[in-house]
């Protein structure tokens, strides 16, 4: 079997749940090709030496640049903060090298652009790892949808919902809090929690074409890591917003960090003029649907679908019906459809591009809520 040799910038959460897709695809699928790691790159020695030890990289490197030029790399892995992900994906389309970014595509549409057109111009297969698409049960809703049950959609609704940076005292900054820091990570809920929800929703129900927003920092200043100094907070701690899409129904978005309680409650409902869906990642073996066309009002009512049978989008590579699988296998399932795709040739979603589009949304979310009105994202349609 051909190889896929890779190098994967970055130690962290991120980078352990890449390098488990790598380790684990050929357990599951037989795409063509077998995730090889050779390579991770990380600034610190230390870390990356002990990371490579776990999870089988055969070589360290601290300058993500060796690994541009490396004869014995095919595939660059981006999961690194959001301010470097510009340069090292450019660099690496230059280099004629497939490409894995993290999710959000970059800090801001401006950045982000040129991202699009080097890999456009170099010709270099690429993917954004927006991994909420791969569980099993929202692949299943957008085959629902597909197959035209829902009927023609009305409401979007969905949230995001975290509470770990409530306390005041939690500082911004560095290799741990970096998402707390706008100059690292370009927008607070926004750009991290509500950029999944954005992209599974224009997923499901296509293009979302104007916002109205309300985002709120609600504590102002904070301790930051790097500099020892209290400096004010520039990323936004909740955000609220409507959206229009462009088939006329209506979004209602909601993400939050100090939903005291939930840890990470993502939760979408799709209400249409024949049926609805929805779905809880806490629990995420589970489809709820409801069937209003062709059934008699004495039976009709919610329908909960344990999505584990074989037939199901991707549970046929894994346990028998009943067996659930958890949050790491939408990384593998991506990566497996992604690896398909360089065999087969077939385009990839999401992509660059495609990755574009929710942070067009995202940059029109941030200025709706700073100045108080509608805003058009200019999303292609």
């Amino acid at each position: 079997m051909k190889e896929l040799r890779v190098g994967l910038v970055g130690c962290g959460f991120m980078g352990r749940t890449h390098s488990n897709a790598h380790r684990r695809l050929n357990n599951f699928f037989q795409p063509g090709r077998r995730s090889v790691l050779k390579a991770i790159c990380d600034t610190n020695a230390e870390k990356a030496q002990a990371f490579a030890e776990t999870w089988g990289y055969e070589r360290v490197e601290t300058d993500w640049r060796k690994l541009m030029q490396a004869p014995d790399i095919d595939l660059i892995d981006i999961c690194v903060p959001n301010f470097a992900h510009a340069e090292i994906a450019i660099a690496a389309a230059q280099a004629g090298k497939i490409i894995i970014c993290e999710k959000p595509l970059a800090r801001s549409v401006a950045e982000a652009e040129p991202m699009v057109e080097a890999v456009e111009k170099a010709g270099v297969p690429n993917l954004v790892m927006f991994n909420y698409r791969r569980v099993p049960a929202i692949s299943l809703a957008k085959q629902l949808i597909d197959e035209g049950r829902i009927g023609r959609p009305y409401h979007y609704r969905t949230n995001f919902l975290q509470d770990w940076t409530i306390s005041a005292d939690v500082p911004q900054g560095g290799d741990a809090l970096w998402r707390l820091d706008v100059k690292a990570a370009g927008s607070g809920v926004t750009g991290d929690l509500l950029a999944h929800n954005i992209d599974t929703a224009m997923y499901l129900n296509g293009p979302i074409t104007r916002v109205v927003a309300r985002t709120e920092t609600f504590v102002k200043e904070r301790m930051h890591t790097l500099t020892g100094k209290v400096e004010p907070v520039g990323i936004d701690d909740a955000c609220l917003f409507i959206a229009e899409f462009a088939n006329g129904s209506l979004g209602l978005f909601e993400s939050t960090r100090y939903a005291r309680g939930h840890k990470a409650l993502k939760t979408l409902e799709l209400n249409g003029a024949d049926g609805s869906l929805k779905f809880n990642l806490e629990e995420m073996e589970y489809l709820d649907y409801f069937q209003y066309a062709g059934v008699e009002s004495h039976v009709r009512g919610w329908r909960r679908i344990h999505v584990t049978n074989g037939e199901h989008p991707y549970m046929s590579k894994y346990w028998v019906p009943g067996l659930v699988i958890g949050y790491e296998h939408s990384f593998l399932n991506a990566l497996a459809d992604f690896v398909e795709c360089l065999e087969t040739g077939r385009k990839f979603q999401p992509d660059f591009r495609c990755a574009l589009q929710t942070q067009k949304v995202c940059e029109a979310v941030i200025q709706s809520g700073k100045e108080g009105r509608w805003v058009e994202t200019g999303v292609e349609l």
